[in-house]
């Protein structure tokens, strides 16, 4: 048995799964937010609450969370979960926990819970992306990640939005927690469809109330959807001209607006440089689990064939 957690920016997510990937106990708390010592103490009382429901001590912890630890200093960068940002969340939880923990970014665990048992299970050569809050990427190769010495591979999210439409406003492009302008994440994320949305239209809704209100037939709804469809065509396309995976796998909560599958391949031609497109574009099979399968996955099974880390 081994312990996942999903370290998100709402919530924060563990479950206990064994070598048949049963997910055997599961808990889901609120995160939270810019407070650190409470992220701590969370992740820690998940762990306890869930070695005491299976009935087990010391079991291994891996733990998706926003941006990345750096190679170079230990601490985190890159999170939109800005409080996490320059602490060094392995070692505080090393020092709670023992040297039982890994930690992944969040993308990297739904790429390797798909390529493990999932939408991507089988591919030479699989993306996964994140089209949540954020928009993050991930990368399996036969099925095992692939990480850089800069523990950014496939951080898509923050590339400035291709061939980008200037008589859709898309230059320069509103500006990121980053500090950059016109990325992907800012365009592609579910609160990059509201923003657009209000900026259009002067109505503010959530993204999912623009869903709701595309699928009964509101014409102002579809057509933010239709320009993020658009969006999505053009980054995707980026990303099959750079790595030519066999798969894109798509995980998150607008990973459930059923129509972009269809309709963001049928876009992405236009951008692919090749003259027929094999890729297929599916949505990650564990849904919402997919990530906290993954940060469990990050102490590989020794089952033979089980996929791990890279």
């Amino acid at each position: 048995m081994r312990i996942g957690i999903d370290l998100g920016g709402t919530k924060t997510e563990a479950v206990v799964i064994d070598d048949a990937s049963r997910i055997l106990a599961r808990r889901r708390v609120p995160t939270p937010r810019n407070d650190y010592a409470a992220t701590l103490q969370t992740i820690c009382a998940l762990v306890a609450a869930l070695e005491a429901e299976v009935g087990a001590r010391g079991l291994p912890v891996g733990a998706g969370t926003p941006g990345a630890r750096s190679p170079a200093t230990g601490r985190m960068k890159n999170c939109n979960s800005t409080w996490l940002n320059d602490r060094p969340l392995l070692e505080d939880l090393e020092a709670r926990l023992g040297p039982r923990v890994r930690i992944a970014n969040d993308a990297d665990c739904l790429a390797l819970s798909e390529a493990t048992d999932g939408a991507g299970a089988g591919a030479r050569c699989m993306f996964a992306a994140i089209l949540g809050t954020g928009v993050g990427g991930g990368i399996a190769i036969e099925g095992r990640l692939l990480s850089g010495p800069n523990a950014i591979a496939g951080e898509w999210g923050h590339n400035p939005l291709p061939w980008p439409r200037v008589e859709w406003g898309e230059v320069p492009g509103p500006l990121g927690w980053d500090g950059r302008h016109g990325a992907i994440e800012v365009w592609c994320s579910g609160g990059g469809i509201a923003a657009d949305h209000q900026r259009v239209t002067g109505e503010l809704l959530r993204s999912e109330q623009i869903a709701e209100r595309a699928a009964a037939g509101d014409a102002a709804a579809q057509a933010t959807l239709a320009r993020w469809e658009d969006r999505l065509a053009r980054a995707f396309a980026s990303v099959i001209n750079l790595l030519d995976p066999d798969v894109i796998v798509v995980g998150g909560g607008l990973s459930r607006l059923g129509r972009l599958y269809e309709n963001v391949p049928r876009l992405w031609g236009e951008w692919v440089f090749s003259d027929r497109i094999d890729t297929r574009l599916v949505p990650a099979l564990h849904g919402d689990a997919s990530g906290v399968r993954g940060a469990a996955w990050l102490w590989p099974s020794e089952r033979p064939g089980r996929a791990g880390p890279g």
